[in-house]
């Protein structure tokens, strides 16, 4: 019998590198769960951790064995119930099945799901991989808190740890060489001048001469060793250098119609697809403010928890929220230093020749500003002007305006996705 040792060492923290190995090995579960859960669950849930549950056959793991060599032969009886071809149906569950199933039985075994927790992060992270907001541009120095450091070359002081070493070694011996290259030359001739006398006989040997010369040739090597190895002038640091770095500031206004024509449900889905955008950019974009406005026939700027939980309503002006969005943007988000973003839902109703001026709005004085602007009618119904308009926007601007219709609550998550996909070049 042969035995598989796995002598791998485990990393410092283990149970967390194992749990990644595993989200990564049933990413598809997770994802599939994290999209039913966006659907079923409550306002003030949605951003919560989720139990997922995995099917036993996709956890069976590999096993080794030896299997059977040579040739066999096998006599099998016949039968009486099925022949070549004939498929069998798969037995109901608790009937010898995989567990998980309905219905009572008195045979069979199996196993249940695999059930296990994801945590309210890495809920978000699946909820919002591979999603970003389109065409950010970095437009200018967003303040000077955030630094990036960079090697910037060599400097005479600075912290032991970032001594190099080559550079220091490199200059000691550039120092040894200027204050001893004629010391080392000038014994380098006494070297020669008394190996040339050595070699004559030692009758004819002028021993004062040598004398003298040994005597010199040792004190040029005393002089020569007292030069030190290294000093402190000779070592040398890395520079390091603290170099600002440029940062995308962005603007997202959510316009979001609260008039009479949108039912308590309509309201519910439009909140629904504000707050996965509002947790889309706090968390994956720290230099981005939000601007809500509410309207009916008049639009007002309003804080977060009055966007979401008031309950004022009225008639139907949509251009009003697009009149207030333009004043605002000239007034506070100047184009050289902000990306500037839209999101609109409505049901689709608006007050007569309204729908026009939307139009106009928008190709004039709004969409030549925008790096991406998109529009969510909420409605079973068929299209109305509003839509009809919208999309003389969305063919004269077909890179930053995009339109999606969202008839009930499971179409809120994919229509995000959707609309917020990364773009692959």
């Amino acid at each position: 019998m042969s035995y598989i040792v796995d002598r791998r060492l485990n990393a410092k923290n283990k149970s967390a590198v194992n749990r990644q190995r595993f989200l990564r090995r049933y990413r598809q579960h997770i994802k599939k769960a994290v999209a039913e859960a966006v659907t079923r669950r409550s306002i003030t849930d949605i951003d919560k951790g989720e139990q997922i549950s995995i099917p036993t056959r996709d956890i069976s793991e590999p096993v080794f064995h030896h299997g059977r060599g040579g040739r066999v032969n096998n006599v099998l009886p016949g039968n009486k119930e099925f022949v070549q071809g004939d498929r069998i149906a798969r037995p109901p569950g608790g009937a010898g099945g995989g567990g998980a199933g309905s219905g009572a039985s008195d045979s069979g075994e199996g196993m249940d799901d695999f059930v296990f927790q994801i945590t309210q992060e890495e809920f978000l992270d699946f909820m919002f991989e591979d999603l970003e907001l389109p065409n950010m541009v970095k437009r200018q120095l967003a303040g000077n808190e955030a630094f990036k450091t960079r090697r910037a070359g060599i400097s005479n002081e600075g912290n032991p740890g970032r001594i190099n070493i080559v550079r220091s070694l490199r200059a000691a011996n550039a120092r040894r060489l200027a204050l001893t290259g004629s010391k080392r030359r000038k014994l380098k001739q006494l070297e020669e001048q008394i190996e040339a006398l050595e070699a004559v006989e030692p009758v004819l040997r002028d021993h004062a001469k040598l004398e003298a010369l040994l005597t010199e040739a040792a004190s040029l090597r005393s002089r020569i060793s007292r030069v030190p190895w290294l000093d402190d002038f000779d070592i040398k640091y890395n520079l390091l250098v603290k170099q600002p770095i440029p940062r995308s500031k962005a603007v997202m206004f959510c316009l979001m119609d609260v008039s009479g024509s949108m039912n308590q449900a309509t309201k519910d889905m439009a909140k629904r697809f504000f707050i996965l955008l509002y947790l889309f950019l706090q968390r994956n974009y720290e230099y981005t403010e939000v601007v809500f406005i509410r309207h009916h026939t008049s639009a007002k700027e309003v804080d977060e928890q009055e966007f979401f939980y008031s309950r004022e309503t009225g008639g139907t002006i949509v251009s009003s929220a697009l009149k207030l969005m333009k004043e605002i943007l000239h007034d506070r988000y100047p184009l050289s230093e902000w990306n500037v973003y839209g999101a609109q839902a409505s049901d689709g109703d608006n007050w007569n020749d309204d729908s026009s001026t939307c139009y106009k709005l928008l190709m004039s004085d709004i969409m030549p500003k925008m790096q991406y602007y998109s529009y969510i009618e909420i409605t079973p119904r068929n299209h109305q002007a509003l839509w009809e308009e919208y999309e003389g926007v969305a063919e004269a601007y077909p890179d930053t305006f995009a339109m999606q219709q969202i008839v009930d609550v499971s179409d809120i998550y994919p229509v995000f996705r959707a609309l917020f996909h990364k773009k692959t070049v």
